[in-house]
């Protein structure tokens, strides 16, 4: 950080060499959090000139977001800002409430507005179509020895820890017949069964290209919806398990047209107010400008 910018550094020891080999979901994350530096600014009254992979000899370097000039904050910029503070994955089972027209329609138009597709599956046999990809990849990763170990080590319930996704923070195991099927975040769940919602509003958020500088654009369209759903009082959560395996990710391109290589699936829906994960304190995930260099290679 400086007084004038702000670089976004990947931190190789974040990224998951299992689940995210290729560092994708990762970009997506960081993606998300230049969306946050950008309305941050917007809503203090600043515009920000966002420069992605700046140094092509640092591929770890995904952003470089330089503070401009005055900027007079609309009503959705405040909005968004706002809603960062408050926006959280809710693994929980929501109510059967739909979610309503126009707000179908925001999600779609967020994506949109930051380079993004985000196809909502409204169809019975398109979210069964999508329920057997879950299935597949979700026993697949059951059955990857690595995968969850490495699972448990970001899901291990430590008060004391600052990251990761606590066990407190996943749904409870859905009942038999339950459509989707969501991911369990401990190794031994004696959880009780709860029915989830009967019609699920599941969306796929894609983008045009598959390239690094494409999923840190996506990463802000998914920012962008999930913010947009949060102002709307509408909960998400991630369906991560199809877009972590080749041949399900395949697959799921070709459900919605493949007009886009899809990158992240969402639920949406209505639900009580899930817990915070926890969030790493400032000092350990910033730095001076002048020590950045030895960061992210």
């Amino acid at each position: 950080m400086a007084a004038d910018r702000i670089d976004v550094l990947l931190d190789p020891g974040r990224v998951l060499p299992v689940a995210d080999p290729d560092g994708r979901e990762a970009r997506l994350s960081c993606g998300a959090a230049i969306l946050d530096i950008r309305l941050a600014l917007q809503a203090a009254g600043r515009t920000a000139q966002v420069h992605l992979l700046p140094d092509r000899d640092r591929p770890g370097h995904l952003a470089t977001v330089i503070l401009g000039g005055a900027h007079r904050p609309t009503s959705e910029d405040r909005a968004l800002a706002r809603a960062i503070a408050f926006r959280r994955s809710n693994r929980r089972p929501f109510t059967d409430r739909a979610v309503p027209q126009w707000i179908r329609q925001a999600l779609v138009e967020a994506a949109a507005e930051e380079g993004a597709e985000l196809v909502l599956l409204e169809r019975p046999a398109d979210l069964d179509a999508l329920a057997a990809l879950l299935r597949h990849a979700e026993y697949l990763q059951s059955e990857d020895p690595g995968f969850q170990a490495e699972l448990h080590r970001w899901t291990a319930g430590d008060a004391l820890r600052e990251d990761g996704v606590p066990a407190a923070a996943g749904g409870p195991r859905p009942a038999p017949g339950s459509l989707l099927t969501l991911r369990h975040y401990t190794v031994t769940d004696s959880s009780p069964e709860r029915r989830y919602e009967r019609e699920p509003l599941v969306a796929v958020l894609g983008s045009y290209t598959d390239t690094p500088l494409a999923q840190l654009r996506t990463g802000q369209a998914m920012q962008r919806v999930l913010l947009t759903g949060t102002t709307a009082g509408v909960s998400a959560s991630f369906l991560s398990q199809p877009v972590e395996i080749a041949a399900t990710r395949t697959s799921l391109g070709r459900l919605v047209g493949d007009r886009t290589r899809p990158q992240v699936v969402l639920r949406f829906g209505y639900g009580f107010t899930a817990p915070a994960t926890p969030r790493r304190r400032p000092e350990a995930i910033t730095q001076p400008k002048n020590q950045t260099e030895e960061v992210a290679p």
